[in-house]
């Protein structure tokens, strides 16, 4: 019996090192606020709910990229959110709450940063000091956000338009012929 889950337990570490489960390294709210105290980063949060199907999709696709997983997890502070998070959250001197609705109910700071257009899922983009730079709603595929991660890390949003952004990283990621 005891070689048995020996083997049970060398295989499960194999298929989480052979599968690449190197993750995200989701915070909450409060852990963000506190990292950015002592270096500074641009923000992530994704905005899901445990019934949102697409937000799963997305988890197990585009979050599970381990080119994503390793851009995001060094370029920002990656926040995962619950839309129907019940508790208060104190956010840049502001005290947000759970809006109890219909069925389900949201939060008010989800609500605020997705600018009001409550889809889900909705990735959200903040700068250094936590401010909206931009929420992007729907599922998004794997190039389609590596090209969105790297152009509001970088700061190209700043200075490119967002279609000439994208022509210009596709140009980049084409092999070139000899």
């Amino acid at each position: 019996m005891h070689k048995i889950f020996s083997i049970i337990i060398v295989l499960f570490l194999f298929s989480n090192f052979a599968f690449g489960q190197e993750q995200i390294d989701w915070l909450t709210w409060e852990e963000a606020m506190e990292k950015s105290k002592t270096e500074k980063r641009k923000f992530v949060v994704d905005i899901f709910t445990e019934w949102c199907g697409w937000c799963k999709k997305m988890d197990k696709s585009t979050f599970s990229n381990p080119e994503i997983v390793a851009y995001v997890n060094e370029h920002y502070y990656p926040i995962k959110f619950d839309l129907e998070y019940k508790e208060d959250i104190n956010f840049n001197g502001k005290v947000y709450k759970f809006v109890s609705g219909g069925r389900n109910g949201y939060h008010e700071l989800g609500a605020e940063i997705m600018k009001g257009k409550m889809s889900l899922p909705t990735v959200v983009f903040l700068n250094e000091e936590a401010t909206v730079i931009q929420p992007i709603p729907g599922f998004q595929d794997i190039s389609t956000f590596k090209m969105i991660m790297n152009y509001f890390a970088g700061d190209h949003f700043k200075n490119t338009p967002w279609p000439r952004y994208t022509r210009t990283f596709e140009m980049q990621a084409l092999p070139v012929k000899n």
